[in-house]
């Protein structure tokens, strides 16, 4: 009886605990999944996290629906102006020879915006660099010559709140060359990472550089817009 009951001690203690579920055999957690049901689940079960860049035609329809907002503001300012340019406080404003200067500036960066990317297409890059670079001094000298404008403008005496027609030289000009500088920042930012090697010739390259060219061309096409009516409509 004694050696029954020692054999009984010795098989009681000398067993091992089963292991919890969910826990591994080193006693560690396993990896959970989504929601707690385990490693099979659909969520994050460690590693690289997913790439989560828009995509290029995401990028182009927020570029299309930021002009379309741009040249809507433009309609609905151009409208006002007709409209009160049939008001009796109405002045003719002489159009100042720095706005027709500065016209054709605007378009010889159009025409040279077009070269830089037909090169990045082709694989140039150094060429590309170039007419960029052409682009934006181009883009500075427009900037330039409609400030120029504006102190032709003071020197006949017309100011912004001198009447109603002055006030539209001066607003028209002013709110394009902001948006013109938009145009400005964006090739900085492309000629930045070009000169330090860290755009090469690729698929994101040129799609960079399509956004850029879209939204410049519209500013130039705006500033033909306005020019025309500050020109024609008085």
């Amino acid at each position: 009886m004694q050696r029954f009951q020692a054999a009984m001690a010795t098989s009681v203690t000398g067993t091992k605990s089963a292991p919890k579920k969910g826990t591994r055999a080193g006693g560690g957690p396993g990896v959970p999944g989504p929601n707690g049901k385990g490693p099979r689940g659909n969520g994050w079960r460690g590693g690289k996290e997913p790439d989560r860049r828009l995509s290029p035609a995401a990028y182009r329809i927020t570029m299309w629906v930021v002009l379309a907002a741009i040249v809507m503001m433009f309609a609905a300012l151009s409208s006002a102006y007709i409209v009160l340019s049939a008001g009796e406080h109405w002045r003719p404003v002489a159009m100042p020879r720095m706005f027709l200067l500065s016209t054709a500036v605007i378009v010889a960066s159009s025409l040279s915006f077009e070269t830089a990317k037909r090169s990045l297409k082709q694989g140039k890059q150094l060429r590309s660099f170039r007419w960029l670079s052409i682009t934006l001094l181009l883009g500075l000298v427009f900037i330039a010559f409609q400030l120029m404008g504006w102190r032709e403008l003071a020197a006949q005496g017309v100011y912004f709140a001198s009447h109603p027609h002055s006030s539209f030289f001066y607003f028209f000009t002013g709110m394009h060359g902001v948006h013109l500088l938009g145009g400005i920042a964006g090739l900085l930012y492309l000629l930045t990472r070009m000169g330090l090697g860290q755009i090469l010739i690729s698929h994101r390259a040129e799609v960079t550089a399509q956004l850029i060219s879209l939204y410049w061309h519209t500013m130039d096409v705006l500033w033909i817009w306005l020019f025309l009516l500050l020109l024609l409509w008085k």
